[in-house]
């Protein structure tokens, strides 16, 4: 049956397909069929494996924190992240910082228990054809005290999960850093605000190279360093949960400073974990490291000077704010002229090991706004955030940038994704990109017959594919696309309330259950398949 976009107008055929749909997850439950036995013919737009590269990969993505569970088993020490959502208040490691506020009172204790069932899961991207799979590892599952002794146990851990990743063909791509800091760290010296960090990361780093280097090729610093320093540090609206009164319900910060603090450290952690890998291991393991970074891409409102220039700074201090120190040895100007003496300096030394610390640099892209330059002045109240000055929008002329997803921040704008990734390469000398996440989600509350029809996100996966593909034809260096995610999982603040995975997650049972996505991705990774 082709699919196309008049297929929720015709009840007849959408009953049809959806009974398809039933019966195929019915015979494949146990993935010991043949799903193309039920033929499906979806719009791919004419994308297939054929029209990329030999080597471009095709892979899915995920974080430890969000679909590992285990967090008080396995020898795992707690994170930033456990104290924050406060699942175990009794402890008296918790008592120091505040509690979070997460959707339905969320925890990820057991999140979607990927600890128990990895085998599954990685049989699952084989049969989807899948080439990666880009998983994070938890810091404090392998040193709970962020440092000194190993817990074996976590090592061992990893070490089937690579092990089956290979059995079935599934390249591992590795990020050492996904939010989740050893609470213990924070305690003892308030974690990414000190100095002390580096060496500790770098520690741990060097660790997961000797370890597990054999077998992988592919590592990730850090995944969206912006993330946890402005979330973090700024509004407080992630781990740990600091900020200035007037942005947040925070009990300790300033985030006129700790923001850019902050990420000084893990520009500094992530280039000396890039200097261990490069001088210890790179040359025998012969594999890459590179870095994570989020890009969301501001457009100008209006083609006025001031609108494009406001367009700039937020692009200056979102992405700017790590690949520009990390490609030319400095903050972008733009930085440099507003943070004035509260944005750190890098030392000489400290530039000879930053800059060029990345062989490739992961994007992730979702989502694209408006950016305006405001008519009010400038706030008095000093932050991260209200050094942008700028004004976001998300509709023109009373025209909306684009469908909302579920999330109140992703808007489907896919043009974005090709002028972001021309961005990179016009700007910072066009490195090789893996785009390394993107995908869209829908309310947590669906039922299973719901959340399997999910044609909305075959539509997102294939106008972005479609922007990503046109922008590699206009020379951007991009060798890989990831999709965020393969299963529905735990979302940070919004718990189990939005649902990205292309396979549906029954959050009772954890059973797993493809998407009309999944299969249109195996359609799209089978035909002409090298």
């Amino acid at each position: 049956m082709k699919m196309s976009g008049s297929w929720r107008g015709r009840p007849c055929r959408r009953f049809w397909w959806l009974l398809c749909l039933v019966l195929i997850q019915w015979a494949a439950a146990a993935w010991e069929v043949d799903e193309d036995a039920v033929a499906l013919d979806f719009d791919t737009a004419g994308l297939s494996r054929s029209n990329f590269s030999n080597g471009f990969v095709f892979g899915t993505a995920a974080s430890a924190y969000q679909v590992e569970g285990m967090a008080h088993g396995g020898g795992r020490g707690p994170s930033i992240w456990d104290a924050f959502i406060q699942n175990n208040p009794e402890n008296e490691l918790y008592s120091r910082l505040e509690t979070g506020i997460i959707a339905n009172n969320g925890t990820a204790e057991v999140a979607v228990d990927q600890y128990h069932r990895y085998k599954e899961d990685v049989d699952i991207m084989g049969n989807l054809f899948f080439d990666a799979y880009r998983f994070s590892i938890s810091w404090s599952r392998i040193f709970p005290n962020g440092t000194g002794q190993v817990n074996w146990e976590g090592v061992a851990y990893y070490n089937r999960l690579i092990n089956h990743l290979l059995k079935r063909g599934v390249t591992p791509y590795v990020n050492l850093y996904h939010y989740d800091l050893p609470l213990a760290l924070e305690l003892k010296y308030q974690g990414l605000l000190s100095r002390s960090v580096v060496k500790d990361y770098a520690d741990y780093a060097e660790f997961c190279f000797k370890t597990f280097g054999d077998r992988v090729k592919n590592w990730m610093t850090f995944n969206e360093p912006r993330v946890a320093a402005a979330l973090g540090y700024d509004n407080g609206f992630f781990a740990p949960g600091r900020c200035s009164k007037a942005f947040g319900d925070c009990s300790a910060g300033n985030s006129a400073t700790e923001p850019y603090i902050v990420a000084h450290n893990l520009i500094l952690m992530h280039a000396a974990a890039v200097q261990r890998y490069r001088d210890n291991y790179q040359e025998k393991q012969k594999g890459r490291i590179g870095i994570l970074l989020d890009f969301v891409w501001y457009e100008p409102l209006t083609r006025s000077k001031a609108d494009s220039y406001a367009a700039q700074r937020a692009r200056d201090f979102h992405i700017g704010w790590f690949i520009h120190p990390i490609v030319y040895g400095e903050y972008p100007r733009t930085m440099q002229v507003i943070v004035g003496n509260r944005l750190p300096k890098f030392t000489e030394e400290e530039v000879k090991i930053v800059k060029g610390s990345m062989d490739f640099v992961g994007i992730n892209q979702y989502t694209t706004y408006y950016m305006y330059n405001p008519r009010q002045p400038r706030s008095q109240v000093l932050g991260y955030q209200q050094d942008w000055s700028v004004g976001f929008a998300y509709a023109k002329n009373g025209k909306p940038i684009g469908p909302r997803a579920y999330s109140n921040w992703l808007y489907e704008v896919p043009w974005g994704m090709y002028k972001a990734l021309i961005y990179i390469k016009e700007r910072y000398g066009n490195p090789t990109v893996i785009l390394s996440e993107n995908g869209m989600d829908d309310p947590g509350n669906l039922t299973l017959a719901e959340g399997l029809q999910d044609a909305a996100r075959i539509n997102y996966y294939r106008e972005y594919l479609s922007q990503l593909k046109k922008a590699i034809d206009d020379g951007a260096n991009v060798v890989g696309y990831f999709a965020w995610s393969l299963l529905d999982n735990f979302e940070w603040r919004l718990g189990y309330t939005s649902r990205f995975g292309i396979v549906f997650v029954d959050f009772n049972t954890l059973n797993r259950y493809p998407k009309m996505s999944a299969y249109w991705f195996k359609q799209l990774l089978t035909r002409n398949r090298r």
